[in-house]
């Protein structure tokens, strides 16, 4: 199965150079469909560019602090530790409450113009 999520410049970036490996959602309705070996087809939100990634594993999480402390930030596509409490800038605590959250870990396979 196919996904399409939406990102900023920045982390949409750090996937396209290969530095992001996971990616940081709500695990809503939406993100509860997405299984290993699907793709994630992200566009850059500025750019209107796509990439297409593998989903290598599913991490689910109660909590942001929980997700961000079982993984080295370097999977996030950072060169320096980040605090999970930005992810509250995106979403609310109340939603982190109702849903948990996932890391999504990924693989860059190219974008559609080569045929993945």
């Amino acid at each position: 199965m196919k996904h399409y999520m939406k990102l900023k410049s920045d982390p949409f970036e750090r996937i396209k150079n290969g530095r992001k490996k996971i990616e940081i959602r709500l695990y809503d309705e939406k993100r509860q469909k997405v299984k290993e070996d699907d793709l994630i087809e992200f566009t850059n939100l500025e750019s209107n560019e796509k990439l297409v990634t593998k989903v290598i594993k599913i991490h689910r999480f109660n909590t942001f602090k929980d997700l961000f402390n079982h993984f080295d930030y370097k999977m996030f596509g950072h060169d320096e530790k980040i605090d999970y409490k930005r992810m509250y800038e995106y979403y609310s605590k109340e939603e982190e409450q109702k849903y948990g959250v996932v890391g999504i870990e990924i693989k860059l396979l190219g974008d559609e113009k080569n045929g993945y």
